[in-house]
C-alpha cells in the first residue's frame, strides 16, 4: 500500500495518557529493551511531541488497533526524534513516513529545521527507512543503546534538513 493511501485510511492523533497501556504493548513487541511506562508518562508530561497512528474508525470500533506512535523533543531551532515505532505486521505499508511527513510539519510550524535521531547500529531496516527518507548518517555514538548482555550497543546519529 503506498503511504498516499495509508494516509487514507489512518489518523494521527496527540498521544494521551489513555493511550500508554496500548503503546507500551507495542513497544514490547518492537524492540529488546522497550521503553518502561514512566518513560511514555513522563515524554507526555514534558510536552513532547507524542502521536498515535490508528485507522479510521469504521462503524462503531471507537478506538481501533494501534498502528504506530512517535515521540519527538523539540530543542533549540532542531527537533529529536525518540521514538517511531510501527506495528510489525503493518510495517512496510508506508507508515513510518506518514509520520515522519507529519513530524516534518510540525518542525514546520514550530521554526525547527533540523531533525536528528539515533538508531541502533545493528538495525538496518530503521536505518535503510531513514536513508530512503532523506536522512543523512552524521556520527556515532558509542555504548549508546542497553542491550540484554553483553556491551552496549553503537548508535548512528542521522539528521535531516526539514525544508521550510
Amino acid at each position: 500500500m503506498s503511504a498516499q493511501l495509508a494516509a487514507l485510511a489512518t489518523r494521527l492523533r496527540p498521544m494521551a495518557v489513555a493511550d500508554v497501556a496500548e503503546v507500551l504493548a507495542l513497544e514490547r513487541q518492537v524492540y529488546s529493551m522497550p521503553w518502561t511506562e514512566g518513560n511514555f508518562i513522563d515524554s507526555l508530561a514534558a510536552g513532547y511531541e507524542a502521536l498515535v497512528l490508528r485507522p479510521v474508525p469504521a462503524g462503531r470500533d471507537p478506538k481501533p488497533q494501534l498502528l504506530g506512535y512517535m515521540l519527538a523533543m523539540k530543542g533549540v531551532d532542531e527537533m529529536h526524534l525518540l521514538n517511531l515505532s510501527v506495528a510489525p505486521e503493518q510495517q512496510g505499508r508506508g507508515l513510518a513516513r506518514l509520520m515522519l511527513d507529519a513530524l516534518c510539519g510540525i518542525c514546520r510550524e514550530q521554526a525547527c529545521p533540523q531533525l536528528w535521531l539515533e538508531v541502533r547500529v545493528g538495525n538496518q531496516r530503521a536505518r535503510e527507512v531513514y536513508r530512503r527518507y532523506g536522512f543523512s548518517e552524521t556520527g556515532l555514538r558509542r555504548a549508546y543503546y542497553p542491550v540484554q548482555q553483553g556491551p552496549r550497543e553503537d548508535a548512528v546519529l542521522m539528521s535531516l534538513a526539514v525544508a521550510p
